[in-house]
């Protein structure tokens, strides 16, 4: 498994720097706690902040621009843990080991920056980054320092998943012809601009997505606005395409095409109903998220072999045999004979990828999920939302970069 995981990595989005040897600092002791910072403190943020603390570390910073939020987080943490404004102050804090980062998009690429420059461990919420750009910027910071980041895409945690990796691994599904990633959820939103309740420091919010007057709605649902989002596209779409990539052993997609649209969401940028194909070396995929319906109700991914396929969801794995021919008339050769043939319940925990992190600030041994990794996962969710959004095929060049 680690073998297969470093190959991946190897072969993960081109960067022209090299990774550094990684020097332990000072070792923690057994009964030592990890102390850590919150920056951004919404309810991903809050959740991390309580798991991080029942995992046995101390919250002793926290930070955000929109005071209520400051004020849940403060209730769940200990009194004497300090309350910021600007995530530059919380990292000068002396006493700091690490920090969790839970931000919307367009501030985790400066917050990641601003963190390896005052010497902190990470813990960063997905997606990654908000461009191919950032990516490279991102992994060539890490790759200089002696710092452990991991990207909180908690399916790199799972055991059910690593069994199921085992089955691609061992040629049980055979070679790989398509595969269909799914997320279907029903939301009802429309967007609310009436006042916010408490303060909001909207110029520090807004951070490098440049400035525009405040609109409540913008704030309160981030992720529908390009300027600091990937959207759904990359938010949901960065967790599924890693499975894709990481049971077939792929790199990045070469090319995407995508077409979407926004389905009751006045006011609204990013689609809630889109498709997107992607085309690897070897097989097809396709990425489709509809918002509007709760039909076959949240995440799956189809993997469909020679030898069998394989569906992965919230209840776990299911291995199907392939049924034959299809030469046949369907009443002899086709759903009548398809038959599980191996499966796997999901029955792990989320608080399994936060312990990950904690044990390799204490080993310095990499987290299962590395800046590498994320990168090439939110890659191909990158060229689709350039496609849907310049209506065109768009093209992974050999350096990274977008064509």
């Amino acid at each position: 498994m680690e073998q297969n995981r470093r190959a991946f990595l190897k072969d993960s989005l081109s960067v022209a720097a090299t990774a550094p040897l990684f020097v332990p600092r000072s070792a923690f002791g057994a009964n030592d706690r990890i102390t850590y910072g919150v920056i951004g403190t919404g309810s991903r943020a809050r959740w991390l902040n309580t798991t991080f603390q029942k995992l046995g570390a101390q919250c002793v910073a926290l930070c955000d621009v929109y005071e209520p939020h400051l004020e849940l987080a403060r209730k769940d943490s200990p009194a004497d843990a300090k309350p910021y404004l600007d995530y530059n102050d919380l990292l000068a804090q002396k006493g700091l080991d690490c920090v969790v980062i839970g931000t919307p998009d367009h501030q985790h690429m400066p917050n990641l920056l601003a963190s390896l420059k005052a010497g902190k461990d990470v813990y960063l919420e997905k997606p990654l980054s908000m461009s191919l750009d950032q990516s490279r910027t991102m992994i060539e910071a890490v790759r200089k320092t002696d710092r452990i980041v991991e990207i909180g895409m908690h399916r790199r945690s799972m055991p059910f998943i690593y069994a199921a990796k085992k089955l691609f691994d061992d040629g049980v599904l055979g070679k790989i012809s398509m595969v269909m990633a799914r997320w279907n959820w029903h939301f009802d939103m429309p967007l609310d601009n009436s006042p916010l309740p408490g303060k909001l420091d909207w110029e520090r919010f807004q951070g490098p997505a440049g400035r525009r007057p405040l609109e409540p709605m913008r704030y309160r649902w981030w992720r529908g606005f390009w300027a600091y989002s990937g959207g759904n596209m990359t938010d949901q779409g960065t967790h599924l395409m890693d499975v894709v990539q990481w049971m077939t052993g792929a790199r990045p997609p070469k090319s995407a095409v995508c077409q979407g649209y926004l389905n009751n969401v006045p006011g609204a940028e990013v689609p809630n109903v889109f498709s997107a194909a992607f085309e690897y070396d070897e097989f097809m995929a396709t990425w489709t998220l509809n918002y509007r319906s709760s039909y076959e109700y949240d995440w799956s991914i189809h993997f469909q072999g020679e030898k069998a396929a394989m569906v992965l969801d919230r209840h776990g794995y299911r291995l199907y045999g392939d049924p034959g021919s299809s030469g046949k008339p369907w009443s002899q050769a086709g759903a009548s004979d398809l038959k599980v043939i191996g499966q796997q319940e999901d029955k792990d925990s989320a608080a399994m990828h936060p312990q990950n992190f904690l044990d390799c600030v204490r080993s310095r041994k990499q987290p299962n999920c590395t800046i590498d990794i994320a990168a090439a996962a939110v890659t191909g969710p990158h060229l689709a939302n350039l496609a849907y959004r310049e209506n065109r095929k768009v093209k992974l060049n050999p350096d990274g970069t977008a064509a």
